[in-house]
């Protein structure tokens, strides 16, 4: 699914142009400086690793908040697998505008693409086991959507938006309700037929989270062998989610105890940045 067919056309112009203030300010002064107000450039975004793209059609639209004359060719799709050295798109048009949009529209692209590629890397490695990553709630403020987004396009499944659409019992809010039971029953009679997870760390609590009707339990920061007996524990009563610093070298592991999902900070909070290159290849 294309970006733009994603989100309100409306959301993604405010968050482009909030970046594009705050690169530019007063004015690109080198680029001013330098290009001739009428010279023309046809340039090129080049990969420089291997991996899965994001965000192209946000770093389409960046030009084109800049000018609505510049000529922008994909030729690529987000969640498309690419190597190092590939053309990932063409641009033409005003000089100018290709140079000063030229971060801004990087930046979108390298972080989602990043994102995207951190994903699929972690679904490489569980490839054949029916346990699903999910993405959390570890994203930049104000790109929340755009990080989620790039966890689709790299394999992911998206878990809440928010804090609005499912209910997630954690330590506090257990602490704060005296029991698992209680914070149950409360977000039940205040939000009837919401989707409901608990956070559990023994099997005591797992026990008492699936008796009160909780749809997910997550396991947090179990060991392998209390996750396997917390998975027979609840059976087909409840979905289970792994979570608590889970990379690739225990991902495999961690599946192998039969949960559903594994849920995975890092594929928002810590992923590196794509590297893309952007290269004037003609000027006229």
């Amino acid at each position: 699914m294309e970006m733009m067919e994603v989100f309100a056309v409306e959301w993604i112009d405010e968050l482009i142009q909030r970046a594009l203030e705050e690169d530019i300010g007063d004015g690109d002064v080198t680029t001013q400086a330098i290009v001739d107000a009428g010279k023309s450039a046809k340039a090129v975004w080049i990969a420089k690793q291997s991996g899965i793209i994001a965000g192209l059609n946000i770093a389409k639209r960046v030009f084109e908040h800049l000018d609505k004359n510049i000529l922008w060719k994909s030729k690529l799709h987000d969640g498309d697998s690419i190597t190092a050295g590939v053309v990932i798109a063409e641009i033409e048009g005003s000089c100018r505008t290709i140079l000063t949009g030229e971060r801004v529209a990087l930046n979108f692209a390298q972080r989602m693409s990043g994102i995207a590629t951190k994903t699929a890397e972690m679904n490489r490695i569980l490839d054949g086991y029916p346990t699903k990553i999910l993405d959390t709630r570890k994203t930049v403020p104000g790109l929340r959507l755009l990080d989620k987004a790039a966890v689709k396009a790299g394999g992911g499944t998206n878990h809440r938006m928010g804090l609005y659409d499912m209910a997630m019992i954690k330590d506090n809010h257990i602490h704060a309700a005296g029991s698992i039971t209680v914070a149950i029953e409360n977000v039940r009679s205040h939000n009837p037929g919401l989707k409901i997870e608990v956070e559990t760390t023994s099997l005591a609590e797992v026990e008492e989270a699936v008796e009160a009707g909780a749809h997910i339990i997550m396991l947090d920061n179990m060991d392998i062998e209390t996750m396997r007996k917390a998975v027979l524990l609840i059976g087909n009563r409840a979905k289970t989610e792994a979570s608590g610093n889970i990379m690739a070298d225990r991902i495999i592991e961690v599946a192998e105890t039969g949960v559903d999902y594994i849920s995975i900070g890092a594929l928002t909070h810590s992923a590196a940045a794509f590297d893309i290159s952007q290269q004037l290849t003609e000027m006229f």
